[in-house]
Protein backbone atom coordinates (compact mmCIF):
# COMPACT_ATOMS: atom_id res chain seq x y z
CA UNK A 1 0.00 0.00 0.00
CA UNK A 2 1.31 3.47 -0.56
CA UNK A 3 0.91 5.55 2.82
CA UNK A 4 1.32 9.43 3.74
CA UNK A 5 2.73 10.34 6.69
CA UNK A 6 1.20 13.94 8.04
CA UNK A 7 3.48 14.40 10.58
CA UNK A 8 7.25 12.92 10.51
CA UNK A 9 8.41 13.42 14.14
CA UNK A 10 8.48 10.80 17.11
CA UNK A 11 5.32 8.87 16.26
CA UNK A 12 5.21 9.01 12.40
CA UNK A 13 8.71 8.46 11.94
CA UNK A 14 8.61 5.17 13.75
CA UNK A 15 5.17 3.65 11.91
CA UNK A 16 6.47 5.21 8.23
CA UNK A 17 9.89 3.37 8.94
CA UNK A 18 8.07 -0.13 10.32
CA UNK A 19 6.15 0.34 7.46
CA UNK A 20 8.95 0.93 4.27
CA UNK A 21 10.51 -2.19 5.96
CA UNK A 22 7.49 -4.10 5.84
CA UNK A 23 7.33 -3.40 1.95
CA UNK A 24 4.86 -0.82 2.04
CA UNK A 25 5.71 2.56 -0.05
CA UNK A 26 5.67 5.37 2.59
CA UNK A 27 5.31 9.68 1.67
CA UNK A 28 6.91 10.69 4.75
CA UNK A 29 5.66 14.42 4.48
CA UNK A 30 6.83 18.04 5.91
CA UNK A 31 6.63 21.54 5.11
CA UNK A 32 10.13 21.49 5.22
CA UNK A 33 11.17 17.72 3.30
CA UNK A 34 14.48 18.25 3.19
CA UNK A 35 14.85 18.27 6.60
CA UNK A 36 13.81 14.56 7.07
CA UNK A 37 17.01 12.94 4.93
CA UNK A 38 18.55 11.53 8.00
CA UNK A 39 14.83 9.84 8.88
CA UNK A 40 14.47 8.77 5.13
CA UNK A 41 17.68 6.73 4.65
CA UNK A 42 17.00 5.01 7.87
CA UNK A 43 13.92 3.90 6.43
CA UNK A 44 15.23 2.39 3.06
CA UNK A 45 14.37 2.33 -0.43
CA UNK A 46 10.36 2.10 0.08
CA UNK A 47 10.43 5.92 1.65
CA UNK A 48 10.93 9.37 0.46
CA UNK A 49 10.21 12.82 1.48
CA UNK A 50 7.57 14.99 0.29
CA UNK A 51 6.21 18.13 0.80
CA UNK A 52 2.67 17.82 3.01
CA UNK A 53 0.81 19.20 -0.43
CA UNK A 54 2.19 16.55 -2.39
CA UNK A 55 1.20 14.03 0.15
CA UNK A 56 -2.00 14.57 0.03
CA UNK A 57 -1.59 14.40 -4.37
CA UNK A 58 -0.20 11.48 -4.65
CA UNK A 59 -3.37 9.49 -4.14
CA UNK A 60 -1.95 6.94 -1.37
CA UNK A 61 -4.55 4.32 -0.04
CA UNK A 62 -3.99 5.28 3.41
CA UNK A 63 -2.86 8.93 5.63
CA UNK A 64 -1.41 8.82 8.78
CA UNK A 65 -2.72 11.73 11.03
CA UNK A 66 0.43 12.32 13.51
CA UNK A 67 0.60 16.10 13.78
CA UNK A 68 -0.37 18.11 16.70
CA UNK A 69 -4.28 17.92 17.38
CA UNK A 70 -4.48 21.89 16.98
CA UNK A 71 -3.61 21.01 12.66
CA UNK A 72 -6.70 19.12 11.90
CA UNK A 73 -9.01 21.80 11.04
CA UNK A 74 -6.55 23.01 8.77
CA UNK A 75 -5.63 19.92 6.67
CA UNK A 76 -9.27 18.77 6.55
CA UNK A 77 -10.58 22.06 5.01
CA UNK A 78 -7.04 22.33 2.47
CA UNK A 79 -7.01 19.19 1.23
CA UNK A 80 -10.60 17.97 1.39
CA UNK A 81 -10.49 17.04 -2.64
CA UNK A 82 -7.64 14.75 -1.95
CA UNK A 83 -8.28 12.56 0.94
CA UNK A 84 -12.01 11.77 0.00
CA UNK A 85 -12.86 7.93 0.35
CA UNK A 86 -9.12 6.99 1.87
CA UNK A 87 -8.68 5.66 4.95
CA UNK A 88 -7.55 8.45 7.74
CA UNK A 89 -5.90 6.44 10.79
CA UNK A 90 -6.02 9.17 13.27
CA UNK A 91 -2.62 8.94 15.58
CA UNK A 92 -3.59 12.45 17.29
CA UNK A 93 -3.98 13.48 21.00
CA UNK A 94 -5.55 16.58 22.50
CA UNK A 95 -3.41 18.25 24.53
CA UNK A 96 -4.75 21.45 25.66
CA UNK A 97 -1.23 22.83 26.64
CA UNK A 98 0.18 22.51 23.30
CA UNK A 99 -3.09 22.59 21.22
CA UNK A 100 -4.72 25.36 23.10
CA UNK A 101 -8.90 25.93 23.32
CA UNK A 102 -9.69 23.19 20.11
CA UNK A 103 -8.14 20.53 22.53
CA UNK A 104 -9.62 21.72 25.49
CA UNK A 105 -13.14 22.18 24.07
CA UNK A 106 -12.91 17.98 22.84
CA UNK A 107 -11.62 17.17 25.44
CA UNK A 108 -14.75 18.76 27.63
CA UNK A 109 -17.34 17.42 24.79
CA UNK A 110 -19.35 14.55 24.35
CA UNK A 111 -17.71 12.59 21.38
CA UNK A 112 -14.11 11.58 21.32
CA UNK A 113 -10.99 13.20 19.42
CA UNK A 114 -11.39 10.36 17.03
CA UNK A 115 -15.03 10.84 16.27
CA UNK A 116 -14.33 15.16 15.89
CA UNK A 117 -10.95 14.02 13.49
CA UNK A 118 -13.73 12.18 11.91
CA UNK A 119 -16.20 15.20 11.23
CA UNK A 120 -13.55 17.12 9.86
CA UNK A 121 -12.09 14.34 7.58
CA UNK A 122 -15.84 13.83 6.75
CA UNK A 123 -15.50 12.41 3.42
CA UNK A 124 -12.61 9.91 4.24
CA UNK A 125 -13.05 6.59 6.38
CA UNK A 126 -11.15 7.02 9.68
CA UNK A 127 -9.64 4.52 12.09
CA UNK A 128 -7.96 5.83 15.54
CA UNK A 129 -4.96 3.75 16.47
CA UNK A 130 -1.12 4.25 17.86
CA UNK A 131 -1.79 7.00 20.32
CA UNK A 132 -1.99 5.02 23.30
CA UNK A 133 1.18 3.11 23.22
CA UNK A 134 4.39 4.54 24.69
CA UNK A 135 6.35 6.24 21.32
CA UNK A 136 9.40 4.53 22.53
CA UNK A 137 7.77 1.15 22.20
CA UNK A 138 5.90 2.04 19.26
CA UNK A 139 10.01 2.22 17.41
CA UNK A 140 11.84 -0.34 19.87
CA UNK A 141 8.93 -3.25 19.99
CA UNK A 142 8.19 -3.67 16.11
CA UNK A 143 8.86 -7.06 14.15
CA UNK A 144 8.96 -9.40 17.42
CA UNK A 145 8.02 -12.91 17.24
CA UNK A 146 7.22 -13.31 21.14
CA UNK A 147 6.55 -11.04 23.86
CA UNK A 148 4.45 -8.90 21.48
CA UNK A 149 3.10 -5.81 22.31
CA UNK A 150 -0.73 -5.04 21.55
CA UNK A 151 -2.01 -1.78 19.41
CA UNK A 152 -5.62 -1.07 20.58
CA UNK A 153 -7.41 0.58 17.38
CA UNK A 154 -10.69 1.17 16.51
CA UNK A 155 -12.85 2.18 13.06
CA UNK A 156 -15.70 3.32 11.05
CA UNK A 157 -16.60 0.21 9.06
CA UNK A 158 -15.54 -3.03 8.21
CA UNK A 159 -12.55 -1.97 5.32
CA UNK A 160 -11.21 0.36 8.03
CA UNK A 161 -10.72 -2.03 10.28
CA UNK A 162 -9.39 -4.92 8.22
CA UNK A 163 -7.01 -2.51 6.54
CA UNK A 164 -5.78 -1.18 9.93
CA UNK A 165 -5.20 -4.03 11.67
CA UNK A 166 -3.47 -5.57 8.88
CA UNK A 167 -0.93 -2.53 8.94
CA UNK A 168 -0.81 -3.15 12.75
CA UNK A 169 0.23 -6.77 12.42
CA UNK A 170 2.42 -6.20 9.61
CA UNK A 171 4.75 -4.08 11.80
CA UNK A 172 4.54 -7.59 14.17
CA UNK A 173 2.50 -6.40 16.69
CA UNK A 174 -0.50 -7.89 18.45
CA UNK A 175 -4.13 -5.89 17.45
CA UNK A 176 -6.99 -5.85 20.10
CA UNK A 177 -10.29 -4.53 18.09
CA UNK A 178 -11.59 -1.50 20.52
CA UNK A 179 -15.14 -0.84 18.72
CA UNK A 180 -16.45 2.21 16.78
CA UNK A 181 -14.87 5.86 17.10
CA UNK A 182 -17.56 6.58 19.82
CA UNK A 183 -15.89 3.68 22.51
CA UNK A 184 -12.05 5.52 21.80
CA UNK A 185 -12.30 7.56 24.62
CA UNK A 186 -10.59 4.79 26.62
CA UNK A 187 -7.60 5.37 24.64
CA UNK A 188 -7.55 9.31 25.41
CA UNK A 189 -5.24 11.08 27.82
CA UNK A 190 -5.66 10.33 30.95
CA UNK A 191 -7.91 7.62 29.99
CA UNK A 192 -7.50 3.80 30.95
CA UNK A 193 -5.42 2.67 28.27
CA UNK A 194 -3.72 5.64 27.55
CA UNK A 195 0.36 5.32 27.85
CA UNK A 196 -0.32 1.28 28.35
CA UNK A 197 2.25 -0.80 26.54
CA UNK A 198 1.09 -4.72 27.11
CA UNK A 199 0.24 -7.76 25.61
CA UNK A 200 -3.08 -8.67 24.35
CA UNK A 201 -4.50 -10.29 27.47
CA UNK A 202 -3.04 -7.76 29.72
CA UNK A 203 -4.48 -4.95 27.58
CA UNK A 204 -8.19 -6.61 27.04
CA UNK A 205 -8.10 -6.79 30.78
CA UNK A 206 -7.87 -3.12 31.19
CA UNK A 207 -10.14 -2.54 28.45
CA UNK A 208 -12.60 -5.37 30.02
CA UNK A 209 -12.22 -3.60 34.00
CA UNK A 210 -12.42 -0.25 32.22
CA UNK A 211 -15.69 -1.26 30.92
CA UNK A 212 -17.33 -2.70 34.40
CA UNK A 213 -18.08 1.11 35.69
Amino acid sequence: MKIGIIGSGNIGGSLGTHWAKAEHEVLFSSRHPEELDSLVNGAGNNAKAVHVEEAFEANADVYLLAMPFKSIDNLAKKYSSQYSNKLIIDATNPYPERDGEVAQKVRDANYTASEYTAMKFSTAKTAKAFNSIKAEHLRDRAFRNSEKLTIPYAAQDIESRYITKKLIEDMGFDTLFIGNLTDTQIMDPDQAIYGKSLPHDELKQAVDSARMY
